[in-house]
């Protein structure tokens, strides 16, 4: 449970939503743009970096390693790259705060290297777990070493790590990624096979790196041995951090309410799916976006108030999806009838258990819901009720309970939010400007 004292949120029922409004950058894309230009010769300019504690504290592992990371503005950064073979032995072990990204990625990065490390990071992020990353990396020839399948990751440097054709059990990006990672410096051709395709950021950014990669179908081969060139990243906004508003703008939003600059990399958009098939009125209005040969793709998003109702949501989506569920659930306490997840197991081992977290707060609002081991069953409600919820340290059920004040009859208070500043700086005055009745206590 939350320490009673800690930061919290106060959020008055009711209201409405309206404007234009942005949210910080991408963190999937500001983590791998760090590593990336770590790994490149020659200096990698990033703007609309998320200056979240999440990516500093990847900023920080880097400088650790021995690269030079320069900001000169909050959003934007310079990463001086000290190439394949430039990283330098770190003196202490790296804390990788709550960032479950950034110490999975960084296991790719780190396994080939000709110097030891460990991986450390908070207490949230020291439980969860890291043996899915292990496993296909000591198939290439890593020697990683995990508590009981969680951190300290301990990892003894392997320069000469072998590529491997590997078929991934579950959709995972980061486990893909950090595989990606270590083929860099393997020799031979790494060969990748994935169920449903998972977010692609780090495919699209190492072409932009001047990576060469194949895709055939699900699949995706690499050549070890390639050179990363320096070169300029544009981070778009996060459309993990965009989806509180657009189900805020959902139940809310009596004029529009338009998110600016959001990354809609299709990878990541289940959620926009699964609202339209709830009844919402989305509408996407694309960018011309440039860098590299798969550039990540880019649209303003407006969004009106839409009478939801619920849905069964196909197990395909969830990959998709799989960050936003939190604030989905929000929309299906408040559609007309009911609304399955099943096949979410994934959710059990993030930042908290969001299956169970989201299921008592839920229950805390007056909503019927059943908790299910891979999923959860909810009922819309014509209102929630008035409560005060226990975040459990993550930033995406503290913010998702936030937007549910605006079907609320009573204030909302949510405990333990300290977290939220990981992935979404300044989510309370951004909410207070779109017209959610939020008070940081």
């Amino acid at each position: 449970m939350s320490e009673p004292g800690g930061a919290r949120y106060r959020v008055k029922p009711g209201g409405s939503v309206s404007g234009t409004l942005t949210v910080p950058g991408d963190k999937s894309i500001s983590h791998r743009a760090l590593m990336l230009g770590a790994l490149a010769e020659g200096d990698t300019h990033i703007s609309g970096f998320l200056a979240g504690e999440d990516c500093l504290a990847t900023a920080r592992a880097l400088q650790g390693l021995g690269v030079h990371v320069e900001r000169p503005q909050d959003t934007q950064v310079l990463v001086h790259g000290v190439g394949a073979n430039g990283l330098a032995a770190p003196q202490a072990p790296l804390d990788m705060g709550n960032a479950g990204t950034a110490m999975r990625l960084m296991m790719g990065l780190l396994a080939p290297q000709k110097f030891d490390s460990t991986l450390v990071g908070d207490a949230s992020l020291m439980r969860r777990p890291m043996e899915r990353v292990a496993v296909p990396l000591q198939m290439m020839g890593a020697r990683i070493h995990t508590h009981e399948g969680r951190p300290p990751v301990q990892i003894r440097g392997t320069p000469h790590l072998r590529a491997i054709h590997y078929s991934l059990p579950v959709a995972s990006a980061q486990v893909k990624s950090a595989v990606l990672l270590a083929g860099l410096a393997a020799s031979g051709r790494t060969h990748l096979t994935e169920p449903v395709p998972s977010r692609d950021h780090t495919e699209r950014m190492l072409g932009a790196f001047g990576v060469q990669l194949a895709h055939e179908g699900r699949s995706i081969a690499m050549e070890g041995g390639q050179r990363l060139r320096a070169t300029q990243v544009s981070v778009p906004a996060d459309f993990s951090s965009a989806a509180f508003f657009l189900v805020a703008g959902c139940l809310a939003a009596d004029r529009p309410l338009t998110l600016t600059n959001i990354g809609v990399n299709p990878t990541r958009t289940g959620l926009i799916e699964l609202l339209r098939r709830m009844g919402a009125d989305i509408r996407l209005h694309p960018h011309a976006v440039s860098g590299g040969p798969n550039p990540e793709p880019v649209a303003d998003i407006e969004v009106r108030r839409s009478a939801l109702h619920g849905i069964t949501v196909p197990e395909a989506l969830i990959p998709a999806s799989i960050d936003e569920f939190p604030v989905f659930f929000i929309a299906a306490a408040c559609a007309s009838g009911e609304t399955l997840v099943r096949g979410a197991l994934e959710l059990r081992v993030k930042e908290s258990d969001r299956l169970a977290t989201m299921a008592v707060g839920l229950g805390q609002l007056g909503v019927e819901h059943q908790l299910l081991p891979d999923g959860l069953w909810i009922r819309g409600a014509e209102g929630l009720s008035g409560a005060t919820i226990d975040s459990c340290g993550d930033h995406r059920i503290a913010m998702a309970f936030a937007v549910a004040a605006l079907r609320a009859r009573a204030p909302i208070e949510i405990r333990d939010v300290a977290n939220v500043a990981t992935s979404f700086p300044g989510f309370a005055g951004t909410a207070r400007g779109a017209g959610l009745r939020i008070e940081a206590l």
